[in-house]
């Protein structure tokens, strides 16, 4: 990643070239006046521009002009600003303005340039049923550079959400025919938690309860229309790092801090009350504990290092097995448990005793060495038991998958 900063202080420009090289680790060009920025330009293409309004050879907001007419993205430093200068750069298609006034600025134009890396990364979803709102809100969004997806109504915001992964964001106008804002957003919170998607409402209407009823039905902010661009930003900028801090906390509690697979207390606290449900139902449920064989012996013969090695690359190889169907936790030091829903005994037997049989025809190759490792595996299905009853049949039949020789499936 490359940024231009075009910068006739050289304090300034020195300041700013310091902290996005330390903070984000990219390549930093400056140019001092309009000629340097403009040799520079046809040189390399830049993710983005940060550049003074008021050059001495280009005292009118030419580097603006010439950074945009580039197709890079620009953001504008300056020591004034008046309203009409303001609007004339908005609608230019600036990214933001920063005013110079102390180090506060410059932390906030990097903090700007990491939040538009993340962006090109992050999707929203826009639903409105005015085309000419969307393509408001959808300018403003690809001006910090997100994906984009539009929606003309509920059913249709619906139909992206179930299709498109990955949506990070919902933007919905409140006044909508057939399913409105907020029914929009009851029905999106039944299937993406606030841990996963961030939902910021519209709306023109002067009913000042719209604000309260829309967070209560699950949505993280409201914006008035007819709103200015900082606020705009702002609030989605604010929203999706909230969005960030919750995963990011939600991951500490639910997540082994070493594999990145889930920990002991979201697999029970996901499991041990779907149990009676699924007893009423009659549906099948297995579990699977298993080892890695003689870990111990890995540890003290090579290090934790490649110990610690050996598990994230068993975890991998788990999921890798298991895909997307089954649930897999560390449950312990080297311990792993996986809940099979819908697998009787035989078939999580057949599908167990398959992993089984790819850990002992394939070596762990960690760091300089290669080790012949393998496993075993007990496995239980559900009876007449709660999650804590399965779990000590599948812990049973784990001991004596160990007890009669190791790397073999036994099933309670």
């Amino acid at each position: 990643m490359r940024i231009l900063v075009v910068e006739d202080s050289s304090v300034v420009a020195r300041v700013l070239k310091h902290m996005i090289t330390l903070q984000i680790g990219c390549t930093v060009d400056v140019a001092v006046d309009l000629a340097s920025a403009r040799a520079l330009l046809r040189e390399h293409e830049y993710f983005v521009a940060v550049t003074d309004l008021n050059l001495p050879d280009a005292p009118n907001g030419e580097s603006v002009e010439l950074v945009l007419g580039s197709h890079t993205p620009c953001i504008v430093l300056t020591g004034s600003l008046d309203p009409a200068q303001r609007r004339r750069l908005l609608q230019m298609g600036i990214v933001d303005y920063v005013f110079k006034e102390n180090r506060f600025s410059y932390e906030y134009v990097v903090k700007l340039i990491a939040t538009l890396a993340r962006n090109r990364a992050t999707k929203v979803l826009v639903a409105d049923d005015s085309a000419l709102s969307r393509k408001f809100v959808r300018n403003l969004l690809e001006l910090h550079l997100f994906q984009v997806l539009e929606a003309e109504d509920g059913a249709r915001a619906l139909e992206v959400l179930g299709r498109e992964s990955g949506i990070r964001l919902l933007i919905t106008d409140y006044n909508m025919p057939g399913i409105d804002g907020f029914e929009l957003i009851l029905r999106v919170r039944e299937k993406f938690s606030r841990e996963e998607m961030a939902i910021i409402g519209l709306s023109n209407d002067t009913d000042e309860t719209l604000t309260a009823r829309f967070i209560k039905n699950g949505a993280n902010d409201f914006l008035q229309k007819p709103f200015v661009h900082e606020e705009f930003h702002c609030r989605v900028s604010n929203t999706l790092e909230s969005l960030e801090m919750v995963r990011k906390l939600w991951e500490q509690a639910n997540l082994d801090y070493l594999t990145g697979v889930y920990n002991r207390r979201f697999f029970f606290d996901k499991f041990a009350p779907q149990l009676p449900t699924l007893k009423e139902q009659g549906a099948s449920f297995s579990v699977a504990l298993m080892d890695v064989d003689f870990f111990k012996r890995v540890n003290d013969t090579h290090g934790h290092d490649v110990g610690d090695a050996v598990l994230k690359e068993f975890a991998k190889r788990l999921t890798e097995s298991l895909g997307q169907h089954f649930t897999l936790a560390r449950v312990g030091g080297e311990e792993f448990a996986v809940a099979m829903k819908g697998l009787d005994k035989g078939r999580a037997l057949s599908l167990m005793e398959g992993f089984r049989r790819r850990i002992e025809e394939t070596p762990f190759a960690v760091a300089t060495v290669d080790l012949a490792l393998t496993v075993s595996i007990g496995v239980a299905e559900l009876g007449d038991e709660s999650l804590d009853g399965l779990m000590k049949r599948a812990d049973l039949a784990l001991y004596q998958a160990k007890g009669s020789g190791r790397n073999r499936v036994i099933a309670s």
